[in-house]
């Protein structure tokens, strides 16, 4: 600890002043009965407050003064009246009283200095903690895309590109399908963002009949930056399809939504 810039920093004299909170008083009460510095320095204070203080209150006031002076007059009915001067301003009590309210007002002012300094300091804190938060998510996106790397690089994935339909020509998609974990990761990178209210629908084919199963809907389209998602597949399936349905998907696909369509080759 510092001994020499906690007794430069004010705290001192808000202490003497009474102007620290519970916690803040037993802290320096501490601190005090463990550095002699401290404790002196507090003894200094107080000792110069208590003189600010008996300078602004000396012991004869000048109402005492006059009250003595009408006592005399009643003991001499019979001689002249005496007659009073004007009592003289006491200006060392003016002093005293002005340098207390100045004392008074410095300490008030490094009050308001110590405080405005714990905000700022506990704002840098927030500050720092919300950045630590936001690397912290970084690392962790890292890690997530090294391993989805991982899993799309696997050399028993099949890979089915899914190419843009008649109602979006642009568009496309990849399906890389993990028959071992039946798991399909769909890369809808290609996919333009879907209206309000609608949501993509990613579909197992049969095509011989044509006999279409759900296999998810790609809900987080707009907050997720990687555009990869996820889906369990059980199916024997012979191709992937993506369609755009009303929120909350549909029994069956919208053909005329039809946005991309693959079909898994044959080995």
């Amino acid at each position: 600890m510092d001994i020499e810039k906690y007794i430069s920093s004010g705290i001192l004299e808000l202490y003497v002043a009474g102007l620290l909170t519970e916690a803040e008083n037993r802290e320096v009460s501490e601190y005090a009965k463990s550095h002699p510095e401290i404790e002196k320095e507090i003894r200094a204070i107080e000792a110069g407050v208590l003189a600010l203080s008996k300078a602004a209150s000396p012991g004869i006031t000048e109402k005492s003064r006059i009250e003595q002076l009408w006592a005399t007059m009643d003991e001499r009915e019979n001689k002249p009246v005496i007659k009073m001067e004007k009592p003289r301003t006491n200006w060392f009590a003016y002093t005293g009283w002005a340098a207390a309210l100045v004392l008074l007002a410095g300490l008030w002012w490094v009050y308001n200095q110590n405080q405005e300094l714990r905000t700022d300091m506990q704002t840098r804190v927030n500050e720092v903690q919300q950045l630590e938060s936001q690397i912290e998510a970084t690392r962790n996106s890292l890690v997530q895309t090294r391993e989805l790397f991982n899993q799309l690089r696997d050399k028993d994935v099949t890979i089915v590109p899914l190419s843009g339909q008649q109602v979006a020509p642009d568009a496309y998609a990849r399906a890389y399908w993990k028959k071992d974990t039946q798991e399909v990761y769909i890369d809808a990178q290609g996919l333009p963002e879907p209206p309000p209210g609608m949501v993509y629908q990613v579909w197992s084919l049969k095509l011989s009949p044509l006999t279409p199963t759900s296999i998810g809907l790609l809900e987080s389209f707009a907050t997720d930056d990687n555009k990869v998602f996820v889906l369990p597949n059980t199916n024997e399936t012979e191709a992937f399809g993506i369609t755009l349905e009303p929120a909350g998907g549909s029994e069956s696909p919208t053909l005329e939504q039809l946005y991309t369509l693959g079909a898994v080759a044959t080995s």
